[in-house]
């Protein structure tokens, strides 16, 4: 019979058990704009956008695993202007932790996170150039730390000191032109590339993240999300910050208000402004911070 230092006297009775939890949330939110013979005038527009979020949990003792899958994908389209994007986003995220002892909020926890996106992004009206592709850029980050949640489920804060950052630009021509921070292309006096752009970007460096979901009122429910990365060789106390701020304001079982902003920085992703000239050239500019707030009411469905 093991002693109290035991591995069963540290673990709850209804712990020994192997719990699989999945869960699924579906989002749609629609708006739409019509005016006819409307005097102070105004566009016809309809914009569209989809939310799939996957959850699946494992437990078993003191090991648990969870794993999300975060999809969200929006157009908009206006009154004599072509189909446009306003979201598009690709989030893989798994977590694995083991506590101490079922009395300890702390977890020793090992992190994997893969972003990207779909679509070819542009810088609008701009359309015959892309700024942005499908793994152009790609984010992946794995590393190891130390996890506090007394509801794990609900609200987390991890911390790893040592986390490896990969920046994936797989398209040519945004390699080339040493966009999200990859070295670009070596060019000779008359512009013919004599080394190609870098397609991958790895550093090593901190990450802290804060999750927590909480009710505010009997219908509205708040989900943060906040990264924190710091890269140890490459300008070490630059902070790449990716925040978001959810409200989901619920109207019955099927029908939600949205109200969310998003921000981010990170000083290896500059912005472009476009020359005035006959070619609409589009020229680099150095890093800002991004901002994007979103209102909605659509439908969801929880199964």
């Amino acid at each position: 019979m093991p002693n109290a230092n035991g591995y069963m006297l540290r673990v709850k009775a209804a712990d020994t058990i192997p719990k699989w939890d999945l869960k699924h949330r579906v989002g749609l939110d629609i708006n739409e704009v019509t005016f006819v013979n409307w005097n102070a005038g105004g566009s016809n527009s309809i914009s569209a956008l989809m939310g799939i979020r996957s959850e699946l949990n494992y437990k078993y003792g003191l090991f648990k695993w969870k794993s999300q899958a975060i999809v969200n994908y929006g157009i908009n389209k206006q009154q004599e202007q072509e189909l446009r994007k306003t979201s598009d986003e690709l989030e893989l995220i798994s977590t694995v932790g083991f506590q101490k002892d079922s009395e300890s909020n702390w977890f020793f926890s090992s992190r994997f996170n893969f972003k990207t996106q779909f679509t070819n992004g542009y810088n609008y009206p701009n359309r015959s150039t892309p700024i942005s592709r499908f793994m152009a850029p790609g984010y992946l980050f794995i590393g190891g730390g130390v996890e506090y949640g007394k509801n794990i489920d609900k609200f987390s804060t991890y911390f790893s000191p040592l986390t490896f950052k990969s920046t994936f630009v797989l398209d040519k021509d945004l390699s080339n032109a040493g966009s999200f921070g990859v070295r670009k292309a070596v060019v000779d006096s008359e512009g013919n590339i004599i080394k190609q752009g870098e397609r991958v970007r790895t550093e090593i460096g901190m990450l802290l993240t804060n999750e927590f979901e909480t009710k505010v009122f009997d219908n509205v429910l708040v989900r943060n999300r906040a990264s924190f990365y710091s890269d140890y060789i490459n300008s070490f106390g630059n902070i790449d910050v990716d925040w978001e701020v959810i409200f989901n304001f619920k109207v019955n079982q099927y029908v939600k208000a949205t109200l969310g902003s998003h921000v981010r920085y990170d000083n290896d992703v500059k912005t472009f402004a476009e020359v005035e000239n006959e070619e609409e050239e589009l020229v680099m500019e150095g890093a800002k911070i991004q901002w994007k707030q979103l209102l909605g009411i659509g439908v969801v469905v929880d199964f």
